[in-house]
């Protein structure tokens, strides 16, 4: 069998999966945003009905697996395996959407990298030959993620600038060995970078050289430039990270900055929402793609998108004991063609 592999970090597919299906459901701050339109459902409460926001962010990643599957006319019997990761200590918001599917279960945790990590391992496993149908999905919840990364809530501590607010949110979606696409037809896998920096405040500058690095290399390993894509969007760097890889990227020697975009700037309203540099967290790249772009691909506005989701692989134990916040990011070619 022939090396897939091209290039330092990126494999093309030989028979690319197609995204057959996918579903996002965001919180009501979300849905007061400018994708709102794009969204399958807008909670009314970040309880949902629940006992915790823990307990609300399971169920979100539930809900957006079945609303996936639905939307595919299938069922959990016709996934061969489910690709999901979150925030929380233990990933536990996955590991107890997966108790209640009956589908054999891949636990990740790439930060809020990971809804292209999931992607990522999933057309791997399809195009490898191992799987006709796999989902993938991510969560967030702004309230669980506070109380895990931050302060209490209660405390009502004062947020600077660069401060990102986490999306409440799940985005799936459902891959094949066969339909019509869009398709994912690229892989850059990141490295981890750290740029040596502290502020927990400052996620967008933390996770920007990663994001640079991965970049850069995709075009490198694939021959591809900005001009070849309609859309490059990261997944949840804000105005402060998005604004350093935009600088970056041309000292790498490439000018992203006509198809650049950055899903938590995307995601709100920043000023009137008083999000400061805008939206963060796993559920940010993955309802952003699985609802507005996805939706565009389909409609055929975009029909070549490189979506890279970045996360800062800290933790608060970490944070506490002087670690700096190193960075990964991971890309993604969702092409309308098979390429």
């Amino acid at each position: 069998m022939a090396l897939k592999r091209i290039g330092n970090q990126t494999v093309k597919f030989e028979n690319p999966p197609s995204i057959i299906s996918t579903a996002s459901i965001v919180g009501p701050k979300e849905g007061e945003g400018p994708l709102k339109e794009y969204f399958d459902m807008i909670l009314e409460d970040d309880l949902w009905g629940t006992e915790s926001w823990e307990k609300c962010e399971s169920k979100l990643q539930e809900e957006a697996v079945r609303m996936a599957l639905t939307n595919a006319a299938l069922s959990e019997s016709d996934i061969n395996y489910l690709f999901s990761g979150d925030l929380l200590n233990q990933i536990i918001s996955s590991s107890y959407c997966a108790r209640q599917l009956s589908i054999p279960y891949f636990g990740l945790y790439g930060a809020c990298s990971t809804m292209t990590e999931s992607l990522s391992l999933g057309a791997m496993t399809i195009d490898g030959g191992f799987a006709e149908k796999v989902a993938c999905v991510t969560s967030s919840h702004f309230s669980s993620a506070e109380r895990q990364f931050r302060y209490p809530l209660e405390f009502g501590n004062q947020r600077p600038f660069s401060a990102q607010w986490t999306v409440t949110g799940a985005g799936a979606a459902i891959l094949s060995s066969s339909g019509e696409g869009p398709f994912i037809t690229y892989v850059t896998t990141g490295k981890v970078i750290d740029p040596g920096l502290k502020d927990v405040n400052n996620m967008g500058a933390a996770m920007a050289p990663a994001a640079v690095d991965t970049i850069s290399n995709h075009f490198k390993d694939t021959g591809y430039n900005p001009d070849d894509y309609d859309l490059i969007i990261t997944g949840d760097l804000g105005f402060v990270g998005k604004a350093i890889v935009s600088d970056l990227m041309k000292e790498e020697g490439y000018d992203i900055s006509e198809v650049f975009n950055d899903s938590g700037i995307k995601i709100f309203y920043h000023e009137e929402q008083d999000t400061h540099s805008g939206g963060s967290g796993c559920g940010c790249s993955a309802v952003v793609f699985a609802g507005y772009v996805y939706k565009e691909l389909l409609k055929g506005s975009l029909n070549r998108v490189l979506l890279i989701s970045t996360g800062a692989l800290h933790s608060s134990i970490s944070t506490q004991q002087g670690e700096s916040i190193p960075g990964i990011a991971h890309a993604v070619t969702i092409s309308n063609l098979k390429e």
